[in-house]
């Protein structure tokens, strides 16, 4: 691991001495790799969901947001304490401190995850660029592919165009922010007095849809709740993130500012942009006259409705909203590509920035043909990629939580403090949540799942048959 010059030490050494106010203005100009992780997380699973759950409940699940980023700053502050405190890669210390296993969890599902997930991302991203710029979604979704790749590959070794990388999406990051502001500002606050009331956790009625033709199935709010709390760190995020550390080149005198980072880095603009989201969904779609019929909103579908004359208008429904959804699924798949890169580097043996670096960067544009044929293959992506997660992810979590309390790992950096314990018990309490939400998704989605796979399989045998 690269250390901070002596001019750097005497930097931070007298910044942690200021009191809390100066103290964070002077460490905004050093933060990155919060932003980082607010651009990967911020995309179109938030925008679905954070749509979706303002439309069917209003705002009464505005908690579930901080509450699921919360959980992602406690497991992620216990990374890049122990990242910034050995200088050891996470991969290595999980292989040899704890187990093989834990480490293989930790990188294929950052791999595995990456890739799959970009589908998604394209699909999304090719459908608001057509919406927007009138072109087909094929078309879009390689006018995507274009910008992520240059973007992704702008990552190398040289220090100015990792900080060229990080600025970039910090923009983007507060693009998608200020987006939203404006779409809520336009949109109104119907009922303002019930805003405050949604911060506090409660689990909500089940939507039902009393008196909307056609009968459609209730929503349970629980299965919101559990979905967004198991969201709170993709198994990408939390393998890129300490890689991104070590690419600044911190170290131990960064352990403070790593955590500053991760509050206004990734906490608050990500807290910020999904309640403002779910507000804008609750006003239109909820509160207001948008029809929510009860089954998931399309973000491109969403933007059409908000820039109807009788709402929003084109300016703010259309290119506000649309762009800042837009650079949601782009500052996600380039984020996507970064944790696939060192996923090949740590399961491969392939050397940073090698050829070999790069094509695992680039592996993940396979999902561009998600902007083609999404329709076709979302039934075959949401179920497997959320076991997948559910698999690895856990098993990372539980992983770290054992690093945090290995005295031989850590040495006299382990904490012993009233705070370690509740640091221990954050991270175990994200491992059961994970743990919950694969179980529910694999007695409720599996075998609607293995029906399909033998229905593929009956009509290929039938097909055959014929033939």
């Amino acid at each position: 691991m690269n250390e901070p010059n002596h001019h750097d030490l005497a930097r931070f050494a007298e910044l942690d001495a200021k009191p809390m106010v100066p103290r964070i203005a002077g460490y905004l100009k050093f933060m990155g790799p919060g932003y980082l992780q607010s651009a990967m997380t911020l995309g179109g699973g938030s925008a679905f969901a954070a749509l979706f759950s303002g439309a069917a409940f209003g705002y009464q699940l505005l908690w579930v947001a901080p509450a699921a980023m919360l959980l992602g700053v406690v497991v992620m502050s216990a990374i890049a304490w122990q990242t910034l405190s050995t200088g050891v890669d996470p991969y290595d210390a999980l292989k040899k401190h704890v187990h093989p296993a834990f480490a293989w969890a930790f990188a294929w599902g950052g791999l595995l995850s990456s890739i799959i997930w970009q589908f998604a991302q394209y699909a999304l991203a090719g459908a608001m660029i057509a919406l927007l710029f009138d072109v087909s979604p094929m078309v879009g979704g390689f006018l995507a592919l274009a910008w992520c790749v240059a973007v992704g590959l702008l990552h190398g070794r040289a220090r100015l165009f990792i900080r060229s990388y990080e600025v970039i999406l910090t923009v983007m990051v507060w693009f998608i922010v200020v987006a939203m502001a404006v779409v809520v500002f336009q949109s109104g606050i119907p009922e303002p007095s019930q805003v405050l009331s949604g911060f506090i956790p409660s689990i909500p009625t089940d939507w039902t849809g009393v008196g909307i033709e056609g009968d459609p199935p209730p929503i349970a709010g629980l299965t919101l709740i559990v979905s967004g709390l198991a969201a709170a760190v993709g198994a990408n995020m939390l393998f890129v993130y300490p890689y991104t550390l070590r690419k600044n080149g911190w170290g131990r005198s960064h352990r403070r500012l790593a955590r500053y980072d991760l509050i206004f880095g990734m906490f608050i603009p990500f807290t910020i942009a999904v309640t403002l989201m779910v507000i804008a969904s609750a006003s239109v779609f909820h509160y207001g006259d948008g029809g929510f019929t009860g089954s998931k909103i399309h973000p491109a579908k969403a933007a059409e409705i908000f820039a109807s004359p009788d709402r929003l208008g084109p300016v703010i429904g259309l290119w506000i909203f649309g762009l800042g959804i837009l650079a949601m699924a782009l500052s996600s798949i380039t984020m996507q590509m970064l944790a696939s890169g060192f996923a090949g580097v740590k399961l491969f043996g392939f050397r940073e920035d090698s050829v070999g670096h790069k094509v695992f960067i680039l592996l993940p544009a396979i999902g561009v043909l998600g902007a083609i044929f999404w329709s076709d293959i979302a039934p075959w992506v949401a179920v497997p990629t959320n076991v997948i997660c559910g698999l690895f992810l856990p098993a990372s979590y539980f992983g770290f939580t054992l690093l945090q309390r290995n005295r031989v790992f850590l040495a006299q950096d382990t904490p012993r403090n009233p705070l370690a314990t509740w640091w221990i018990s954050g991270m175990l309490l994200g491992t059961v949540v994970l743990t919950v939400f694969l179980a529910t998704e694999v007695i409720k989605s599996g075998p609607g799942f293995v029906e399909k796979i033998f229905g593929l399989m009956g009509f290929m045998g039938f097909m055959g048959a014929d033939g």
